[in-house]
């Protein structure tokens, strides 16, 4: 075993024991331990648990790496995603607070007064969290792949084991103290490279200030090896694209069933909107950090990589060749690594950069922890968000309401262990890479639940006839058009599957008006419950009138 092996390991493994000291000190002993974590959590602490939650292996591994490999392309990804949040927090988060559910499925059958509304969220639940998990369980694997220098399928592995054990048993309670720890050790492991970085290469510590400095001169030296210019728009891809794309990542933000129970866990609406604000400064330090991230890692790359002889490589290039996530061709046959002969895959650049860059072993070993508690964070909280869904929406509410708590609990224990596996086996091969599959379950959020929670929460006629058939439209033509787009070539004005959120949403939005139109209203009891949503929790709307509770 070399050093540099022994550092990452023991880093790693100090990292999982704590995680694992909290999930058992933080055991789950009630429902709503397990569902919502007491709903005792400070915002602060909240926003801290959102921001891991949020921050997953797309984020932490995949972003820095799309922007790296699209540019200005890439820049959807980074500005959707942040803006997804201004929409979750002031559109829906705290209402959602108000009406005082458990999961996003409950609120839907109880806002529609229907068990189908009620099944049909959970199934799209299901369906969107187990999407999102496979990116998450593929990134577990990158990362101990390369830890272990082994294939990725079997680090993946590895990922199912620990998440299955740490979220089964401690739920909602003990993940949501889990994550605050998973972020802070996520946000310093991505932190310290960009800035040693930025140190090294232009002798400022501050990334965000210097690395415009490096983006102009990476123009020239693209001119000269004759590629893409860096931050020319539009090479990659399409304007409608671009826009589908950022649309879907907001719209899929602002319905994400396990962020939004994020917000359950707190107090009050003045909390859940503190939690969002919260979550905002600790999201962006991340995410105003990663352009730097690419620059400065395509800057070393096209410097010290390209154009050297293929023989004389660093020796950072081998391990990460074994993985299977990076390609090296000499295929002009000329002994000279060319720009376009080099296939690095997205979600190696931010675990590679620090070798790249001759970090130091403590920091390559930072990183790889770092990466780990971006996956499992993440993945802990959609495995509670399918258990939730099977187990609380689906057994209980509509199966078995007279189950004891003991039983509920055991069943949500069981539901996440089999969900964890299930998406593991899945994500062996993954079908596509990280961001593209997190696209997917955004895209599906968008189409389904952003519509339904919109005009649930804003919109007092829509009904339960407009809710179940706009889930059921939404969710098909989001399927359907990134299966046609992804396997059959099929595209409107160039937008590819990752923008498909922008037809379901539109389509679920219509069939929910106009289906809701054509139908009874909902009775006057559910019209002003809806009205109730929108003021602070001390007031009450009734028979027209606003009044002040105690």
């Amino acid at each position: 075993m070399d050093a540099q092996f022994l550092v990452s390991l023991s880093i790693i493994l100090l990292t999982f024991a704590i995680y694992i000291g909290i999930a058992v000190y933080n055991k789950a002993r009630a429902t709503s331990d397990f569902y919502v974590a007491g709903r005792g959590v400070p915002p602060v602490f909240n926003g801290m648990a959102i921001g891991a939650d949020w921050m997953s292996a797309a984020s932490f591994i995949g972003m820095a790496g799309t922007v790296m490999i699209l540019g200005y392309d890439g820049l959807a990804y980074i500005m959707g995603w942040t803006g997804g949040y201004l929409l979750l927090t002031f559109l829906l988060a705290p209402q959602l607070r108000k009406f005082g559910r458990y999961t996003v499925p409950e609120f839907i059958g109880d806002r529609y007064e229907s068990h189908t509304a009620r099944i049909i969220a959970a199934i799209c639940t299901i369906i969107i969290s187990f999407t999102y998990s496979i990116g998450q369980l593929s990134g577990s694997g990158v990362v101990i792949g390369r830890l272990f220098e082994i294939d990725a399928k079997i680090g993946t592995m590895i990922g199912v084991v620990l998440i299955a054990f740490y979220a089964a048993f401690g739920g909602m309670k003990g993940i949501t103290w889990t994550q605050v720890a998973q972020y802070i050790i996520l946000i310093i492991a991505y932190l310290i490279p960009v800035i040693f970085m930025s140190l090294q290469i232009t002798g400022n510590p501050v990334p965000w200030l210097s690395y415009g400095h490096i983006i102009n001169e990476m123009g020239e030296i693209d001119r000269q090896l004759g590629i893409s210019e860096y931050f020319a728009p539009f090479t990659s891809s399409t304007k409608w694209q671009f826009l589908a794309l950022l649309f879907t990542l907001m719209a899929g933000t602002a319905g994400l069933p396990h962020v939004i129970v994020r917000f359950y866990t707190v107090s009050t609406m003045k909390a859940a909107r503190w939690s969002g604000a919260w979550a905002l400064l600790f999201i962006g330090l991340l995410y105003l950090s990663a352009p730097a991230y690419a620059a400065f890692s395509r800057f070393i790359l096209l410097k010290n990589v390209v154009n050297q002889p293929i023989d004389a490589l660093p020796a950072w290039t081998k391990p990460w060749v074994d993985t299977g996530k990076l390609q090296l061709a000499d295929s002009n046959g000329d002994g000279i690594l060319q720009w376009k002969e080099m296939i690095i895959s997205n979600d190696i650049v931010v675990m590679a950069t620090p070798e790249i860059a001759n970090l130091g072993m403590f920091v390559i070993g930072l990183v790889a922890a770092g990466a780990m508690a971006a996956a499992l964070s993440t993945a802990g909280g959609l495995m509670i968000a399918i258990s939730s869904s099977f187990a609380h929406d689906i057994y209980y509410r509509v199966l078995n309401p007279k189950a004891t708590e003991e039983n509920r609990l055991a069943v949500a224990r069981i539901s996440i262990i089999a969900a964890t596996v299930l998406a593991g086996l899945i994500a062996l091969n993954p079908p596509g890479v990280i961001t593209q599959i997190v696209a997917w379950a955004f895209a599906l959020a968008s189409g389904t639940f952003f519509p339904a929670l919109v005009l649930g929460v804003w919109w007092k006629r829509s009904n339960k006839y407009g809710v179940i058939s706009g889930m059921v439209v939404g969710l098909i033509v989001t399927l359907s058009y990134i299966f046609a787009a992804k396997y059959g070539g099929f595209t409107i004005a160039g937008i590819i599957d990752t923008g498909a959120g922008i037809f379901g949403a539109a389509s679920s939005f219509l069939t929910n008006i106009i289906v809701s139109l054509a139908t009874a209203e909902p009775s006057k009891k559910v019209q002003e419950e809806v009205i109730n949503l929108r003021y602070p929790e001390q007031m009450v709307y009734k028979d027209g009138d606003v009044y002040l509770t105690k």
